[in-house]
């Protein structure tokens, strides 16, 4: 699906990032197949593509004049976590704790009140409730103020050449300089050091997709205009599957001695199987509650969920709905997602 990258990329911010190794290797040391190539030759085949692919003349210079790879990139890139073990999970009430606190939801009511009819309008048009744009806006960049100041050229363009996420990166950066061809200067071109920008801190082959302009200026501007931002992330979350007019998930009661073995997905997920292997079964809440599981909000009897107790026995339990699963593709993480669905319940009360 087109929008995994971005959960990819993203995926580096839901826990903090683990120490750079001793000895690092640096820039000058690319460990592929490409590896005897430098830095600037490697550079022209990125540019050779990006002509072919139609960027002009003047946004190749402008974008790619006096680039060099970023070593502090490279080492933030070799010390992301690999593949989880098989160990056991971190308990998520800490994790709610720390990112549904009361300034993140007091930052969100006043993003919502002070944007109400913006927010309205892009719910009625992409049908994905304002509370749950702006908890996503609110978990991206605290509403705007922490967006990263990484060049994003020369990010993108050592996380090519070294060759970690070879073509991931090197499809991304041919995807800036096709952002920067719509008019936006290098400096403008700013963010986190895995390529991700704007308040919704989109990849740039995401913003290309479903970047859209909220206020009908022409323009997309993600960077500093709320309702382009707002259209953005609803337009995002819509082509992920959002069902408009259901919960993200609702608490929910389970009886004691309840059977968790009998209700165990068989499912593997062919995409981030850890996240998606902790929740049930699909059951109807009508089958739900033939099991004794009673929802402790309005879900309609027809609607699909699975059953979700992250910390164990005797502790909080949700049904979570398709639209839970829409917020993972922007994030593919329990934590992040629970953590955007509890801010904007909290946004809304």
């Amino acid at each position: 699906m087109f929008l995994k990258p971005l959960a990819i990329a993203l995926s580096v911010a839901v826990f903090p990032l683990a120490a750079a190794p001793a000895q690092a290797q640096q820039a000058e040391q690319p460990r592929t197949e490409l590896g005897a190539l430098s830095f600037d030759a490697y550079l022209q085949l990125l540019i050779a593509r990006a002509r072919a692919e139609g960027v002009s003349e003047p946004t190749i210079q402008r974008m790619t004049e006096g680039l060099t790879p970023n070593d502090r990139v490279i080492r933030l890139d070799r010390s992301q976590p690999g593949t989880p073990t098989s160990s056991g999970y971190p308990p998520l009430a800490p994790y709610i704790a720390t990112h549904v606190n009361d300034a993140r939801i007091a930052g969100g009511r006043d993003v919502v009140a002070s944007n109400r009819a913006t927010l309205q309008a892009i719910e009625a048009e992409y049908g994905v409730p304002g509370e749950i744009i702006v908890a996503i806006f609110g978990h991206e960049t605290s509403y705007g103020r922490i967006r990263g100041n990484f060049d994003l050229a020369r990010s993108l363009a050592t996380l090519a050449w070294e060759g970690r996420r070879r073509e991931l990166f090197a499809n991304e950066f041919v995807a800036l300089l096709k952002v920067a061809d719509k008019g936006y200067d290098r400096q403008e071109l700013v963010g986190s050091w895995a390529g991700a920008f704007g308040n919704p801190q989109f990849l740039p082959s995401i913003y290309l997709k479903l970047a859209r302009d909220g206020d009908g200026d022409g323009r997309a501007n993600i960077f500093s205009n709320r309702a382009d931002t707002f259209a953005s992330i609803g337009n995002y979350l819509r082509y992920a599957g959002w069902r408009e007019g259901q919960p993200w998930g609702v608490r929910a009661m389970v009886p004691a001695g309840f059977n968790w073995s009998a209700v165990e997905t068989e499912l593997v997920s062919p995409v981030c199987p850890r996240v998606h292997g902790r929740h049930s079964r699909w059951k109807t809440t009508a089958e739900w509650r033939a099991l004794g599981v009673q929802p402790q909000q309005p879900l309609g009897d027809n609607v699909l969920s699975t059953l979700f107790q992250p910390d164990g026995p005797g502790t909080p339990t949700w049904l979570l709905t398709s639209n839970f699963r829409a917020i993972l593709e922007y994030n593919c993480s329990n934590y992040y997602a629970m953590s955007v669905g509890l801010l904007a319940d909290e946004i809304a009360r």
